[in-house]
This record gives structure tokens, sequence and C-alpha cells, in this order.
């Protein structure tokens, strides 16, 4: 019965595989619609039968956050893959959830344009919306939701709503786009959004430095620089290995104001190449964030070395990724997340393969963020358990 709900939408279906899984969850079928009104047919059936569902872009962080507590239908937005608008002139583009980070990309920079979101180029918009995830240049740009002026959502009884950029139909006090973005799909289906974007710039260089000694000092040296740094990056492979430190000078004049700012924190090497870490996407098994003020750096740091966990990230935005170096078990894990929630304001288990590590931690606004689940989505039917207090 269920099945047939879902046939009956006209939308292809597929039986679900283990790649299909879901932070080890395996839904029962993948549905694939190529439309908003086809998406909403499918949350109309679920909504019918039930059903509990989860939506997928590119599926590069589709082992983050918690498990669902179930997963019927995993709803592939692939074949949502069109740009459709792209005003240049207003720097502004309109595009469906499923297209990839890749392809937009080439698909601005013909006009000279982009959308200044370092992301994974298999990522998909959708994806790098619902998982809030930000590269180095969030340090100058912003983070996604910072860059996103309009959102399409389907709610969990197949409802469409706009808000911002675009509007046709909006939901009355809420701004979905921040509301949906870092959502984990736990509130409905983002399934077109419009951003603001920025010229390309004509040049890039970067400052490297090989090993950043006191990289705090370092680090608030080069946030301060009068050569405006797009971004500033942190990269240690290893407890006790040497760190490296590399800035981001974009625009004109890009290697001048490279060469100055190596003048100004008297070291580094200027490249027009990044270092082969910058901005790598990380697939580890394991995975934490940590996000904290930036004069909490060197506490954050040493209790990565305390725990034997390598990262990566801003440390002028307060934002970094960590991994263990080696296997981890589930005790290590949760010593090591909370010596560093001791540290930093916020520290989430991004990926993680053990059930009894706390992902979130002490989640202030939880209650509202109940209120707004129970309005969205009461029968709870959308990624369920997936984000913090098992919203």
């Amino acid at each position: 019965m269920p099945r047939e709900l879902l046939e009956k939408t006209g939308v292809t279906l597929r039986d679900a595989v283990a790649d299909d899984a879901v932070a080890g969850v395996r839904p029962r079928w993948v549905a694939l619609p190529e439309t908003v009104e086809e998406v909403s047919a499918v949350l109309r059936a679920c909504t019918e039968g039930d059903l509990a569902l989860t939506p997928a872009g590119g599926g590069t962080k589709l082992h983050w956050g918690a498990p669902p507590e179930r997963c019927d239908v995993l709803l592939d937005l692939c074949c949502l893959n069109e740009v459709l608008e792209h005003a240049a002139g207003d720097l502004v583009v309109r595009v469906q959830a499923g297209v990839t980070m890749g392809a937009l990309a080439g698909a601005l920079a013909a006009e000279g344009q982009e959308l200044a979101l370092d992301a994974s180029p298999e990522a998909t918009v959708g994806g790098t919306l619902a998982t809030a995830a930000c590269g180095p240049r969030a340090f100058r740009y912003g983070a996604p939701r910072d860059l996103l002026i309009g959102v399409t959502v389907v709610l969990a009884d197949g409802t469409v709503a706009r808000s911002g950029g675009k509007v046709v139909k909006n939901v009355a006090g809420y701004d979905l786009g921040k509301l949906f973005t870092g959502s984990y799909g736990t509130l409905g289906v983002i399934a077109e959004a419009a951003f603001r974007l920025h010229p390309l710039p004509p040049a890039r260089r970067w400052l490297v430095v090989a090993d950043a000694a006191r990289p705090r000092e370092l680090a608030a040296a080069l946030a301060a620089s009068q050569a405006e740094p797009s971004a500033v990056e942190l990269d240690r492979p290893g407890p006790g290995a040497p760190a490296t430190m590399a800035a981001l000078v974009e625009g004109t004049a890009a290697e001048e104001r490279a060469r100055v700012l190596r003048d100004a924190v008297g070291t580094g090497e200027v490249s027009p190449e990044p270092p082969a870490w910058w901005d790598a996407p990380p697939y580890e098994e394991v995975l934490v964030e940590a996000r904290f003020v930036p004069s909490a750096l060197d506490g954050v740091l040493a209790a990565a070395d305390a725990h034997a966990l390598r990262l990566r990230g801003s440390p002028v935005s307060g934002r970094l990724r960590l991994s263990p170096a080696g296997e981890i078990s589930e005790e290590r894990l949760a010593a090591a997340v909370a010596a560093l929630r001791e540290r930093a304001h916020a520290v989430i288990v991004l990926a993680a393969p053990y059930a009894g590590v706390d992902r979130w931690g002490p989640v202030g606004a939880l209650p509202l963020m109940r209120r707004v689940k129970q309005q969205f989505d009461p029968g709870r039917r959308m990624s369920p358990g997936r984000f913090a207090g098992g919203i």
C-alpha cells in the first residue's frame, strides 16, 4: 500500500540500495522528482501513508547528522538541476536545489561572476544550504544563509511556500531561508534558492606560512592587515605536527597586497596556487566541528593535541573541523568532544558511527526549535531525529 501511494504520483521510484543510506539507515525507496510539483506530490503521498522522508542532493553529507529514527523514502533531487534565472546585471541567480556547486560555478563564471561559497563541486545547492556548510571565504563573504536572498520550500504536507527574493507565496512570520538553512531536512524540502553573487576576482594570491608558530597571534595579524584577506586557514595534519597557515588575497593588485601581507607578518611565501590541503573536503568517518571566539584558539588546539586530533579550518572565523589521526573508540571520542566543549562555545559531531556520543551538546534555543518543528512537521515525517535534541 505505501509503495502504491508513491507510484500514483507518477514520480520515478526505485528500491533503495546500500549506498542510499542516511547516516547508516537504509531507506525503503528512492523517489526522483523532476519538478517542484512532483516534490509536493511525493510529500502528500508520504503524509497519507505516514512515511518518513529524507531529502538528498549529491550525497556528500548524508553521513552527517544523527541517524534518522526512520527513513522510508529518500527524496533524490538530482533531477531538479536547472539554473532558472541569472540576472547578471543584478548579481542574482535563482536555481533548483539539485544543481551541483560545480555546475553552478561554471555557469556563473561564463558571465564573470561567482557564488562565493566554497563547497565541493559534487555537493548540491540544497545540500549546502541544509547543512549550512561553510568554506574558507566565509570570513569575508559570510555563511550560506548570508548569501541567500530567497527560497522555495515544500513543507511536510506538500504545501509549496516561498520567501525572500522572487516571492510568490510567503509563510507569514518566518524567514524561511534562514530557518531552513542548517536544518538537515527536518522542516521540509528546499526546492529552489536565489542568491546574491559577486564578480569573479581578477587575481588571487596565497600567502603560505609553512611552520606557523604562535598561530593565534599570526591569525590575528593576518585578519587585521590592510591587505584584507578573504580567508585565513589553518592546517595541522596531526597532534604535535607543524601547523601551516595560509591567507587568500583576492582582487586587484593581489600580488602586491599579498607581499604587503607577508611583510606585515614577517614570514611566508606568496604563491599563485593554494596549498594542496586548501578547502579539501573532509570525508572522514568521524568529523567534529568546533566553533569558538578567535581568542580561544590556543585552548582548542591544546585540547586537539591532548586527544590526538588533526584539524583544518578558519582560526579567524572561529571554526575548525577535527578528526582523529587514527582509529578512535566511542569513549575516546566522547572524551575529546567534552574537552573541546570546555574551550569552544559549540562543538558539533558532524559524523560518527557511534550512537552514544552527544552530537550537539547544550542547545539553548532547543525549546523554540521544538515548537518550530511541531508547527512545520507535526507528524515527524521529515528526517525525524536528524537534528539537535532528536528533532
